[in-house]
């Protein structure tokens, strides 16, 4: 007797105890002779007996509802603590589990799913606005997880923190509609929602046994099943999943793994069995099929972006379309949208940025560049918010600083902005600017290196030698790295946000573009030999080596108070400080 055999004819007779086989047969989509055989079975281990009064009828024995309770679902697993890049515009505003479909939160409609099946203990893994779900816990009794890490890690990091929860566990997506109801309170063995695409899908397409087994999983295929919407796993599944989830979750280069490659990678170890959901369980891919589904988006929707954007272009909702992120910044996040056949960029401050931007002064030096043709081409600007809208570079890419022609290009140009005459706009006062960021982190006891003292009065010492150099006063970007220089077919460059735009030391963005970039000392002398042209002064090397050390120290502060305020940077900070101890050392063999 299969247990999956056993677990649908027993789910069946619990709520209907006066079922016939036919019956059963119908229900459970068995044969009739399958469910004659499972019937027998049971009955001769005692899980069934004969209705003493009509023998074609059997009763659940004690014996059975103690066996039925090896399959019962213990709880469930919702993971709820990314950003929700699909929904962009919606996702700033509202989590993407909380957005409404037909007026209902879907991940509200997956809790009451899950409780009306009896599955009452719920555990949600929230991140990103995590104060939003507080108030399911006195509406549903669930439990809310807090992932530290949603920011920097993909969901195989959401799981990792519930770990401990998982046993006969339901793993649902926040963000996942689903139609008709398709838990359980008991079930037999570990499946995946699937559904099927017709065509090409990029989705995780799967292989299976004919018996449903999911044999392999590989990304991308062509009329086939892929893996969307929750998933069941089984006690002993669970068991062997969290051991390697852990051996994943401290292996280096996993950072952006979602917990499905885990599944693929060990799927000889992991069985797993397809539960086709096609028409049931709906994925969104971005808002405009979330319009598609629920016309609420499409004509009432009161996003406030969408409206700010129908408002400046004088068009209906309707008619802004093809939203989707482009960008996920540490200051700023932003997002693609069209209207007819223009393609435009919208930017959205990050939190607490009016503490380190000044957009006005952002705004006084795309007046001073607008016409050199190195930035991007700004449509609106709000001084008061930081909001910008600006034109899409089509067909664009950010630049690859470990390849030569692109680290040139970004180099020369860079050098043509140093060039430019510009006097009006603000200092870039990167002593004040330490001192700001090092305070702040400071009075949140967020600085947890041991020899913070040492390493700031090593800092001091930098400061003094800089003030001794002779140091030009150009227009800086103050936040130049790779990701805000964009290549263009042509072969030409484009650099945008410059909201830390000032003037300064030119070789202070070098230093910062090799940082960011992740440079070791050879790759940082190449840089600075491609920005200089081949021709580098002793003194620029000296100013080069001291920006990385200061610029390091200024980063890694700046990453602290971030963290402090629950915005993980992962190994970031660790590596802005190695460049502060490292490189001060080497500007002290130069003095």
């Amino acid at each position: 007797m299969k247990p999956e055999h056993f677990v649908s004819i027993f789910r069946y007779l619990l709520k209907n105890p006066d079922a016939t086989q036919r019956e059963l047969a119908a229900a459970t989509d068995l044969s009739l002779g399958l469910v004659n055989s499972t019937i027998k079975e049971s009955i001769s281990a005692g899980y069934l007996t004969h209705v003493s009064s009509d023998d074609r009828k059997v009763v659940i024995t004690k014996i059975g509802r103690k066996h039925l309770d090896k399959f019962k679902v213990k709880n469930a697993v919702i993971l709820a603590a990314g950003f929700g890049f699909r929904f962009i515009p919606h996702a700033h505003e509202t989590p993407k589990g909380l957005l409404k479909v037909f007026g209902q939160p879907m991940i509200e409609r997956q809790i009451e799913q899950l409780i009306i099946k009896g599955i009452t203990e719920i555990i949600i893994v929230v991140g990103y606005k995590k104060e939003s779900f507080d108030y399911l816990i006195d509406k549903y009794g669930v439990k809310l997880i807090y992932n530290p890490e949603y920011a920097t890690k993909n969901n195989f990091a959401s799981l990792y923190h519930a770990m401990k929860y998982l046993d006969n566990t339901y793993v649902l997506m926040s963000d996942h509609w689903i139609e008709e109801n398709m838990f359980n309170l008991y079930e037999s063995r570990s499946w995946f929602s699937c559904l099927y695409y017709e065509g090409g899908t990029s989705e995780w397409c799967v292989k299976s046994s004919t018996s449903g087994k999911i044999e392999s999983i590989s990304v991308g295929g062509n009329n086939a099943f892929a893996v969307v919407g929750p998933a069941y796993f089984t006690s002993p599944f669970s068991k062997t999943f969290k051991k390697h989830l852990v051996d994943y979750y401290t292996r280096p280069g996993t950072d952006d793994y979602c917990w499905e490659q885990i599944l693929k990678e060990q799927i000889n170890t992991l069985p797993m069995y397809v539960n086709e959901q096609t028409g049931n369980v709906h994925e969104f891919e971005n808002l405009d099929e979330l319009r598609i589904f629920d016309p609420f988006y499409n004509e009432s929707s009161n996003n406030r972006i969408i409206a700010d954007i129908a408002n400046n272009f004088n068009v209906p909702k309707e008619n802004i379309n093809d939203l989707y992120a482009i960008k996920e910044g540490v200051t700023n996040s932003s997002f693609h949208f069209k209207i007819g056949d223009k393609s435009y960029v919208y930017r959205i401050p990050g939190s607490d940025t009016e503490k380190f931007i000044n957009y006005r002064n952002e705004q006084i030096v795309y007046e001073s560049i607008k016409n050199s043709g190195v930035s991007d081409d700004i449509i609106r600007f709000d001084v008061d918010n930081g909001i910008k809208i600006s034109r899409f570079l089509d067909n664009s890419r950010i630049s690859d600083p470990y390849n030569d022609t692109d680290l040139e290009i970004c180099m020369k140009q860079i050098r043509l902005i140093h060039m430019l005459d510009v006097t009006s706009v603000k200092p870039y006062n990167i002593d004040k600017m330490i001192t700001y960021y090092f305070t702040l982190a400071e009075g949140l006891n967020a600085i947890y290196f041991s020899d913070i003292e040492e390493t700031n009065g090593k800092l001091q010492e930098l400061l003094e030698i800089r003030k001794g150099l002779a140091i030009p006063d150009v227009l800086c970007h103050g936040d130049f790295v790779h990701t805000n220089v964009l290549m263009l077919p042509d072969g030409s460059s484009k650099i945008i946000d410059w909201e830390y735009g000032g003037m300064g030391d030119p070789i202070m963005d070098i230093a910062m573009y090799a940082i960011y970039a992740g440079f070791d000392k050879k790759r940082i002398d190449t840089s600075l030999l491609m920005y200089t042209g081949g021709k580098t002064p002793q003194d620029e090397v000296l100013r080069m080596y001291l920006y990385v050390a200061i610029s390091g120290f200024l980063w890694c502060m700046w990453s602290q108070y971030k963290q402090a305020i629950k915005q993980e940077f992962g190994e970031y900070p660790l590596k802005m400080y190695r460049y502060m101890k490292d490189y001060y050392t080497l500007v002290k063999t130069m003095i």
